[in-house]
């Protein structure tokens, strides 16, 4: 597997692990099996089950894959995404009609997409064609792909380009994407995001604050791992402050311990002996474009 995409890899694996062991699930992703072929996961849960010291040293049980799956991997992959799917959901009760997936990596909603609203996937070159690859002729045609690397200067000019309508209430996933970008960075981006979307479109992301835990550290080391290291923390008053200075508003914004209770909760009732926890150091808001007349 190639080192450049094993991030979106291992969450493809995580959504894929929970649908097929879980009745009860905190987030259903049916399709991720389609990307990920069985060589790919049976390879991934050898690899993970067999360094399991390296997330828990003093780890004694049957099973190791499934508790670095559900203590270190799930937590952060399956918050994130059911956090968003949820509103963007509520977004198309309201009228929004087009759906940018920002660093889309393996993401399956246009493939599970049953609503009246146009999918963007918009990533780097080499993961779009990677996971093109992975598709049938049938399934390439859910969405529209738009190349670009969001640490240059000219890749809002890419969706700007394209069949993007900016009159029309889009909803803007930018989960994942916070933490590889410095803090000017990510602020250029959410900048360069409001001027392309009109009033009440969202903007959805997570990020890193300063608070620290075990699987923090973990993740940070992970990132570290496929050369993806993680570039900027941040506290509420710093995420305000950049969404309020581009004319949003934060509709909703969830620590570990509300995302735990809001998402988790069922889960936790019916899976007494599996019980997940949103990681700590970890935050996730929704943002909305607000008028300026």
């Amino acid at each position: 597997m190639k080192k450049r995409n094993m991030t979106a890899l291992i969450s493809c694996f995580v959504k894929s692990y929970h649908y097929k062991n879980y009745k009860c699930r905190i987030f259903s992703d049916f399709y991720a099996d389609k990307i990920l072929n069985e060589k790919e996961y049976d390879e991934i849960s050898q690899n993970m089950a067999n360094g399991i010291s390296f997330f828990n040293k003093n780890f004694k049980g049957p099973d190791a894959l499934k508790w670095i799956v559900n203590n270190r991997l799930s937590p952060t992959v399956l918050a994130r995404s059911v956090f968003c799917e949820k509103h963007l959901l509520n977004s198309i009760k309201f009228g929004c009609r087009e759906y940018l997936i920002y660093a889309s990596g393996y993401d399956t909603f246009a493939y599970r997409n049953k609503y009246n609203i146009k999918v963007f996937e918009i990533d780097m070159p080499n993961m779009i064609e990677d996971k093109l690859k992975r598709l049938n002729e049938y399934d390439q045609k859910k969405a529209t792909y738009i190349k670009c690397d969001f640490t240059t200067d000219e890749w809002i000019n890419s969706i700007i380009n394209s069949d993007y309508d900016r009159n029309k209430i889009s909803f803007n996933s930018l989960l994942g994407i916070s933490y590889y970008l410095t803090y000017d960075e990510f602020s250029n981006m959410i900048k360069n995001i409001s001027n392309i979307i009109c009033d009440g479109s969202s903007i959805i992301f997570d990020y890193p604050t300063y608070e620290q835990s075990d699987t923090s550290k973990c993740n940070e080391s992970l990132a570290i791992a496929s050369n993806n290291k993680m570039k900027s923390k941040y506290t509420y008053k710093e995420i305000e402050k950049i969404l309020s200075d581009n004319n949003l508003y934060i509709y909703e914004h969830l620590d570990y311990n509300e995302m735990t209770n809001n998402y988790f909760k069922i889960f936790n009732h019916m899976n007494p002996d599996d019980r997940m926890y949103a990681q700590k150091g970890v935050s996730y808001c929704l943002a909305i474009k607000k008028s300026m007349l």
